[in-house]
């Protein structure tokens, strides 16, 4: 390695090398060829390996970098060309090394860089962005992120120029164990890899939070396989069906509590966890808690921070404005004068982009030219009668830069025809960024005619027909080209009436606002003529002096010295435009010394380019400037410009007083200018001020720690004629201390007078009265709000800080855009991203603003480089400014929007941030180290016991919260079935009284019958799958049997089977044909865990479980006996089983919760019975009834209405398999209009099915005969809190083919009770007969209050409100109790609590392998500990509340609604609340228009959102900051990591219940393969 230090290098070798690498840097030369010159250079000096020369394998970005020392020019050079001056100070690049150096020893921790998918990687690295016809763009790559300017700094190759890796980076990067390896998976490349995760292996056994033991989870028995089983996520797997788990096998992890270490995932959690366990700095204070409000902490002022102590400052009064006798009464007097009296004097030289003269103007043809424009605007435009402008009407002027003739003709020829310009930019597109905002002003303005000149007109995009379109949110125009040839001559005696300047409108300039809207400001002829009055004085301009302008010459600075001032004195100005400059960086100075021009107008990034550019100049003299006026001279970073400039020009004939900084702005024009002094003995003034001090609106000189400082250069005095003061920036505009920053306010007749049309704002701006402390005022004249920061010094010398516009204020500090944007740029290597073109913009999110941060990278950037950059940024902002950067974004090259001038849009871009339409390639949000004003994390009072709770309800009134359904006992009905104990009994009982009649048909996706069974079909195969399991099972009664069925016939059949031979069946979903990997695993931990003793099923079953697939996925030998239902005996059994007793177990019913627990419960037979009864009851089914059912039939509620209702009650069933709604989703709803059903059933999967598949299909079906408008139940079965938003979107869409908005409801079951309510609505004559359910009522509940465990009713539509539908009407014979979970304690009406159950038809247990008996009791038999201690109820483990509502059911009761909250296994405790994922979920799947799903869950105690993207890779990264906002807002929560996934990877149960434990799982063993994923700082 050659390393340059220990080389014995000759000095001008070492020298010539510091060039070389400057030169690169700049894009002189390319990378090859630098390497070609170097290598030459140090060859000679190279230790030579034997036959070799330099070893090429060392790559170039090891290299040692050149160390300061070795170099002192070099270094000074380096420094001064390739930066963007205007940002640069060497003072605060040591200022931000040193700050990084201290962040360095206190020992930061490495950041974990977030994951990307290579796909993502290799596009966004690739120039892909550049749209066609930009490449050159490549140049204009310094403007700054405030200044709408663009910029060219020569960067036309990428400067991999620095050509060394940080080597402290790359240390520290080699002690935190992070490799750089790019990973076998296809998530991404790898930051923080396997020896990292290992070595936090052991750091994670100690983490292992666990969840808080919690009552109601079941016992897990997906731990009892002793072998788990991790499988691949198979690769053909993409098509299968949203159902199933796409990865792992999720059942077979260690969900509960273990947390699972896998690989990289968890590693970076890991790292991301201890960074966050440093102490924050601004610790949270205390705060308090009011009973509901959540306050959120408000910034306590610091009590040792800086205030301001001077006197107050007393206003300032410029010198006198000096009349000088022939000076004209008004501009146009002024240009009649000179184009009578020197017509050939020159006026205005142009240049094409050679930088020779195209074309000179001289006063006597502008003065001709103007009244021909004049008049052809007045005449020609309209019919004699009626004239399209008359005196006073405002005229859009649009003009391109190149062309300033053109502009100050028609200018002129606006003001001789008393009509008001209103100059404006050149329209490129039908949606430029931001010229829609100058569309409004166009249209505020009144505008209806737009002047442009020949060249422009012809470059205006046309419609096919030639028109030129109607730009977006622009006034309709007529475009009227002001070039002599195509004008009229006016008449002999027609003359432009020259009056002396007065109070009518001149002009009107545009301004752009802080949030992109463009306001006019109006300038009064008076104010014009004393502005150009003023600037004469202050700048001793004389007759026929030649003046350089490399400004705009539309507005601001460029327009009045360039078009106005210059006309006032006959001055001769030799324009140059941007395009110019653009090719040639250095043309303005080769104007000022063709021409010996006394004046330039020029913005510190002219000077900084020609700084860049000027070596190859060799006869530069510049000692024909007597002022140098730098436009954008208030901003602060202007200064190192000024300096660097006078420093290598000084040589070359500039004199040090020439440099003349002025501050302007729209509303008050010229605010200050230093005057170009003879005496080269008077300093300028100098400002060296703390930013911590600026930051509280003091000044500070100099602080102890010099890193902070920010050095000012005066702005000169106050303009002659006009009086200054400064006032506070807001509230009240009350006069500032002496050492007190505020906005600068001018008094003068030479400001603007208002905002064309507002009055509102202009009375805050243009009329404002300054008062002294006790309220008086300064002066009877208004003043004008500059819009600058800043104050006035010693000596009446006046210096600006920042703008208003750039200003702003988090936590109560002030900090400003541009002083952020130098910091940034001043981050070392500068080589990843584009130094003009960073945006700094602040959002309010949860009550403050939080700085953002966005930059352009470079397309040959890394993510490592580009990573590390960023974090350094960070690092930065925060030592140097104190204040935490909240988003920091990069974006491709060329994708943020620019300004007419090559600038950075700063609305534009912010607008696009916040709408999630940015696409950056690289985001970093750092939330934890910037929002510290959450509320106060809850500390949990101690419960107050049981007894009190009971007494303080009595005390208040309020009734316990208890309710049941109808009682079993009392009810007459006349109920055959009931006679029987036993289902078995009562389907032979049918056998034999109704053998004909149907109970289920079977409908295929076609919508027609695939199968049937009468009630003697049914018994007569259930009889020879009794024989079966007898003869060829070898079973006893009591053995338990699975039964792998597809939805359908055969499945009822081998129920009843099963009961037929007095074995125990266990209904289990068969594996999925294109999904074994992950669907078979699941199966055979059922079949072992219920110990089955054989299996049932159908042949083509069969032979997918001995398939090559299966024994791939499972050990295929260890299965029970699997007996084959369609080949079944001839012969009828001897004698069926009749069980003795029937508490004994009928079946077992299996399931898998959403936490991703595998349970099984105990139904026994006389739980059976009363279950079908009291559904029978409720729903009022006989065998004259229809019911479509399309549900799951393996657990709950689906499994009891698909196999043993009709049985029971002898209804025909119709059975819908879910599965085939994917093939047809029109099948459910069709089969209900055909079969004229009234009673149907589904899930929340198949309603979302036919809501989304369905939604655009409504008339079309209408047209095929849907009609459903006979159904007055459709019940959604769940076990979970009501969708209403789903169920609500369902109603709506089918109301127009019949369906009643009171059909839907909902049903509530859980493990122990599975079935609790279940709400049928009874519509039109039904009404009357009895059983009717009242409306399922809605409430609105206060959110924040919730995660306090309590329930506040709020109104509709108020903030923060959360709606809940009641879950169902109580199904007859349940009794349910609100109880504490932690006291069980009996809870009043309408508080948060465990929701109890007692009913016949509770499950009799768990159904576990080892006896957990502690738990099982606890979870079936639990009593309350105090009032009704007797009673034995089961915990349903959901959060509840009930509700009595003013209804009266059909006795007469008042109706008691019970709102099911969420599960407790699946809440989320942080920061001491309670949080429910699917809140979280719902406020991220708002924010964007892509996020199609979301899942949320914990991992040691960060918050983790995984959200499914529906769009392009591109916007994977928008997301980011949108949901980390809205859970900020909505749910006062940080959330931890975002990850960003395909559509389908968040798995979903067949209820339609996200399996958030699985994706957990799935998450930390890296199985997702990610797009992106995200860890908040």
């Amino acid at each position: 390695m050659a390393d340059r230090d220990t080389l014995p290098l000759p000095l001008e070798v070492r020298t010539r090398l510091a060039e070389l690498e400057l030169e690169l840097s700049e894009g002189d030369i390319t990378q090859k060829g630098y390497e070609k010159k170097r290598s030459k250079l140090i060859g000679a000096f190279l230790p030579q390996a034997p036959g070799k020369g330099m070893d090429p394998s060392v790559p170039h970005e090891r290299r040692t970098p050149v160390t300061p020392g070795s170099s002192s020019r070099y270094h000074r050079r380096r420094s001064s060309g390739s930066r963007d001056e205007r940002y640069r100070s060497d003072v605060h690049t040591e200022a931000v090394q040193a700050a990084l150096a201290k962040q360095k020893e206190r020992g930061k921790m490495a950041v974990p860089m977030p994951s990307k998918r290579r796909s993502l990687v290799v596009q966004s690295s690739m120039d892909a962005y550049t749209p066609p016809g930009e490449e050159h763009i490549g140049l204009q790559d310094t403007s700054s992120g405030s200044e709408g300017e663009g910029s060219m700094q020569g960067e036309g190759t990428p400067t991999s120029s620095q050509s060394s890796i940080n080597m402290e980076n790359w240390i520290s990067r080699a002690i935190h164990g992070s490799t750089t390896s790019s990973t076998t998976s296809s998530s991404s490349t790898q930051s923080g890899g396997s020896g990292a995760a290992s070595r936090l292996a052991d750091v994670m056994g100690q983490t292992h939070l666990g969840k808080s033991e919690n009552h109601s989870a079941p016992p897990d028995v997906t731990s009892y396989t002793t072998d788990s089983i991790q499988v691949e996520r198979p690769q053909g797997s993409t098509t299968t069906s949203r159902s199933t788990p796409k990865y792992g096998n999720a059942e077979l992890m260690e969900t509960g509590d273990g947390v699972p270490v896998g690989g990289r995932v968890s590693a970076k959690i890991q790292q991301l966890v201890n960074t966050l366990k440093r102490p924050k700095r601004p610790p949270l204070r205390e705060f308090f808690v009011d009973d509901f409000e959540e306050l959120l902490e408000v910034q306590q002022p610091d009590p040792n921070q800086p205030k301001a102590e001077g006197a107050q400052m007393l206003a300032m009064r410029g010198e006198q404005l000096g009349v000088v006798t022939n000076w004209p009464l008004s501009l146009e007097a002024a240009l009649q004068r000179w184009g009578t009296i020197s017509p050939k004097a020159p006026c205005l030289t142009t240049m094409d982009t050679n930088g020779k003269p195209l074309y000179i103007l001289t006063y006597g043809k502008l003065w001709t030219r103007s009244i021909k424009v004049a008049y052809n605007v007045l005449h020609k435009l309209g019919s004699k009668q009626e004239p399209m402008l008359r005196p006073g009407d405002r005229v859009a002027l649009v003009f391109p830069n190149n062309d300033p003739a053109a502009f100050m003709v028609a200018f002129y020829g606006c003001l001789l025809a008393e009509v008001v310009p209103v100059p404006i930019e050149v329209p490129l597109t039908r949606k430029d960024a931001g010229s829609q905002q100058i569309g409004f002003l166009l249209g505020s303005c009144g505008v209806t005619v737009a002047l442009t000149s020949d060249a422009c007109h012809k470059g205006l995009p046309k419609s096919p027909t030639g028109e030129i379109p109607q730009f977006k949110g622009w006034p309709k125009l007529l475009w009227f080209v002001t070039e002599s040839k195509h004008l009229s001559k006016p008449p002999r005696d027609w003359f432009p009436h020259i009056k002396d300047a007065n109070n009518e409108t001149a002009y009107i300039e545009y301004k752009t606002c802080k949030d992109g809207s463009v306001l006019g400001v109006t300038v009064m002829r008076i104010a014009l003529l004393t502005h150009c009055q003023a600037l004469t004085q202050s700048c001793g301009y004389t007759e026929a002096e030649t003046i350089v302008n490399v400004l705009d010459f539309k507005k601001d600075v460029g327009l009045w010295h360039g078009i106005l001032t210059s006309v006032m004195n006959m001055m001769h100005v030799i324009s140059i435009p941007y395009s110019l400059m653009k090719v040639n960086p250095l043309s303005w100075i080769q104007k000022v010394c063709q021409y010996k021009a006394k004046v330039a107008c020029v913005k510190s990034r002219d000077m900084h380019w020609a700084l860049v550019a000027h070596r190859d100049q060799r006869d530069i003299n510049l000692s024909s400037l007597r002022m140098l006026v730098v436009a954008d001279g208030a901003n602060p970073w202007s200064i190192s410009s000024c300096d660097a400039f006078l420093n290598v020009f000084q040589s070359k004939g500039l004199k040090p007083e020439v440099i003349c900084p002025c501050a302007s702005s729209p509303e008050a024009l010229t605010v200050a200018i230093r005057r170009p002094t003879d005496d080269s003995n008077q300093p300028p003034g100098r400002g060296v001020l703390s930013m911590q001090g600026l930051s509280h609106g003091v000044i500070r000189v100099d602080s102890e720690e010099k890193l902070s400082v920010l050095t000012l250069q005066d702005v000169g005095t106050v303009m002659p004629g006009a009086l200054m003061c400064v006032v506070k920036p807001d509230g009240v505009p009350q006069l500032c201390k002496t050492d007190e920053i505020g906005e600068l306010c001018v008094g003068s007749i030479a400001t603007g007078t208002s905002y064309y049309g507002l009055s509102g704002m202009t009375k805050n701006t243009f009329e404002v009265f300054p008062m002294n402390s006790v309220g008086a005022l300064i002066s009877e004249y208004p003043f004008t709000r500059t819009g600058l920061l800043g104050f006035v010094g010693p000596g009446g010398l006046c210096f600006i800080a920042g703008k208003m516009d750039g200003l702003m204020v988090v936590g109560g500090r002030r900090h400003n855009a541009d002083d952020i944007v130098a910091t940034a740029l001043a981050v070392e290597p500068m080589k990843f991203v584009y130094r003009g073109r960073i945006a700094v913009f602040s959002i309010s999110v949860l009550h403050d603003e939080r700085i953002v941060v966005v930059a352009e990278q470079r397309p040959d950037s890394t993510e490592e480089d580009s990573f590390q950059w960023m974090s350094r940024v960070l690092q930065a902002i925060d030592g140097i400014h104190q204040v935490g950067v909240y988003c920091l974004a990069l974006v491709p090259s060329n994708t943020l929007p620019k300004t007419p001038l090559g600038g950075i849009h700063l609305s534009e871009s912010k607008q696009l941030f916040l709408e999630g339409s940015l696409h950056p390639c690289n985001v970093l949000m750092c939330p934890h180290t910037c929002v510290t004003n959450l509320p106060k994390p809850r500390q949990k009072q101690p419960e107050i016991g049981p007894a009190s709770v009971m007494v303080g309800n009595l005390v208040s009134g309020k009734r316990i919260a208890q309710a049941s359904g109808r009682d079993l006992g009392q009810m007459e009905d006349n109920d055959q079935a009931r006679k029987f104990l036993f289902l078995s009994e009562v389907l032979q009982w049918r056998a034999q009284t109704t053998p004909d009649h149907v109970l289920y048909t079977l409908l295929n996706c076609r919508g027609t019958i695939a199968s049937s069974l009468t009630c003697v079909q049914l018994h007569k195969r259930a009889e020879k799958i009794a024989t079966m399991l007898a003869e060829r099972g070898h079973l006893q009664d009591g053995d338990h049997v699975a039964l792998v069925y597809p939805p359908g016939i055969d499945l009822i059949a081998a129920f009843y089977g099963c009961l037929y031979a007095g074995c125990v069946p266990i209904t289990v979903r068969p594996p999925h044909p294109q999904n074994i990997a992950t669907t078979l695993p699941t199966v055979k931990m059922i079949v072992e865990v219920s110990r089955s003793a054989c299996m049932m099923t159908t042949a083509v079953i069969c032979k997918l479980l001995r398939s090559k697939e299966a024994s791939a996925a499972v050990d295929v030998r260890s299965w029970p006996p699997v007996l084959d239902t369609d080949d079944l005996p001839k012969k009828k059994p001897p004698l069926l089983y009749k069980p003795s007793n029937p508490d004994t177990l009928a079946y077992l019913d299996f399931s898998v919760s959403t936490t991703g627990m595998l349970a099984g419960v105990k139904m026994s037979h006389t739980a059976t019975s009363a279950f079908c009864r009291s559904i029978k009851l409720q729903c009022e089914l006989y065998p004259s009834r229809e019911v479509a059912i399309c549900l799951d039939p393996y657990c709950g509620l689906g499994f009891v209405l698909w196999c043993l209702c009709s049985v029971y009650s002898g209804h025909q069933s119709i059975l819908i398999p879910p599965s085939e709604l994917e093939v047809n989703p029109a099948l459910w709803l069709l089969a209900v209009s055909q079969y004229k059903v009234r009673d149907t059933f589904c899930s929340y999967s198949v309603m979302e099915l036919c809501t989304k598949g369905l939604g655009l299909q409504t008339d079309s079906l209408k047209s095929r005969g849907l009609d459903l408008s006979r159904v007055r139940t459709c019940v959604v079965v769940a076990e979970e809190r009501p969708r209403i938003a789903l169920t609500q979107s369902f109603s709506k869409l089918f109301k127009d083919l019949g369906l009643h908005p009171r059909a839907v409801s909902t049903s509530f079951g859980c493990r122990v009770n599975l079935a609790i309510c279940l709400q049928p609505h009874r519509l039109g004559k039904l009404a009357d007969q009895g059983t009717s359910g009242p409306d399922p009522t809605t409430v609105y509940v206060d959110m924040r209050a919730l995660r306090h465990d309590r329930v506040r009713l709020v109104e509709r539509g108020s903030p923060h409100s959360l709606p809940l539908m009641e879950s169902g009407k109580i199904l007859p014979g349940v009794r349910i109790i609100i109880a504490n979970p932690e006291t069980k304690g009996p809870l009043g009406d309408s508080h948060l609590g465990e929701i109890w159950v007692c009913s016949g038809h509770n499950a009799s247990g768990y159904f576990t392998v080892y006896g957990d008996e502690a738990l099982q009791s606890d979870h079936f038999t639990s009593r309350l500990s105090f009032g009704d201690t007797q009673t034995i109820w089961a915990r349903t483990g959901y959060l509840g509340f009930l509700r009595r509502t003013e209804l009266t059911d059909a006795s007469g009761e008042r109706h008691d609604a019970l709102y099911v909250v969420g599960a407790l296994d699946e809440a989320m405790e942080l920061r001491g609340m309670r949080y429910h994922p699917i809140d979280i979920e719902t406020s991220v799947i708002r924010t964007h228009k892509s996020i199609t799903e979301c899942a949320v869950f914990t991992w040691t105690n960060l918050l983790v959102v995984v959200v499914e993207l529906d769009g392009s890779e591109q916007e994977a990264l928008d997301l980011v900051p949108l949901v980390t906002n809205v859970v900020l807002e909505e749910h006062y929560l940080i959330v931890g990591v975002v990850v960003v996934v395909d559509i389908g990877v968040i798995p979903i149960n067949s209820r339609g219940e996200k399996q958030r434990m699985h994706l957990r799982d799935g998450f930390l063993a890296d199985q997702l393969d990610p797009i992106y994923v995200a860890y908040n700082m």
